[in-house]
């Protein structure tokens, strides 16, 4: 077995790569691959950071139980008293469940919460969205919280409440979406695997589309 640095080396090679299929097999043969991956957590900043929560989600459904000792250790990270903010541990939880729904199933009512925290409020918005694209029946109580950050001071705050209303074809929101259809703002936010520049309106007339699509919401 390969030590600690040359295990996190590895997986920074296989993250830039966008190499999931093999991360993967390395997480068959070596059960650390878990938790040297929330190690890429702390910096938003770097499309390593994303890729690695993409990953975790990822090795929740080929090996739950490698994530599921992981679950307590986000928990805690996202706990102020913990001395670190947590960046991403948010996100990850929505990751996660995207891919193995059990094991955050009953902990989504603690999303609200995290919400309403300013520190964890962007990266959840992020999980949920995420969540949301796979189960969002599973979000009834949390979708309706969102809405309000559509009005949001901060664009990226209000671009991540139009990207995850629109994956979880939240109907009721089509007037508010509507209404920010000529938001120019730029934002960041990672989907389809990459760090994608765009605006505010962009993303809401994603959204838009996506609802009509689904034939489930009426527009006047």
């Amino acid at each position: 077995m390969v030590n600690q640095r040359t295990l996190r080396e590895q997986l920074r090679k296989l993250l830039r790569e966008g190499d999931y299929p093999e991360l993967l097999a390395l997480a068959a043969a070596d059960r650390r691959v878990g938790e040297t991956l929330l190690q890429f957590l702390y910096d938003p900043r770097d499309l390593l950071h994303w890729r690695a929560l993409e990953a975790l989600g990822r090795l929740a459904g080929a090996h739950p139980r490698q994530v599921q000792k992981l679950i307590s250790r986000l928990l805690w990270l996202l706990n102020e008293d913990s001395g670190s903010f947590g960046w991403g541990a948010a996100a990850a939880l929505g990751e996660i469940g995207r891919h193995q729904i059990s094991l955050v199933n009953e902990i989504i009512p603690m999303f609200m919460g995290l919400l309403t925290e300013e520190f964890s409020r962007a990266p959840m918005l992020w999980g949920i969205g995420r969540l949301a694209e796979r189960h969002p029946s599973l979000l009834g109580e949390v979708l309706p919280v969102i809405v309000p950050f559509l009005t949001s001071t901060d664009s990226q705050i209000r671009a991540l409440a139009v990207w995850a209303l629109g994956k979880a074809g939240y109907c009721r929101a089509a007037a508010e979406l509507q209404a920010l259809t000529n938001d120019e703002n730029p934002v960041t936010i990672y989907d389809r695997e990459e760090l994608r520049h765009v605006t505010v309106a962009q993303l809401a007339w994603e959204a838009l589309v996506s609802l009509e699509g689904r034939g489930t919401c009426k527009f006047s």
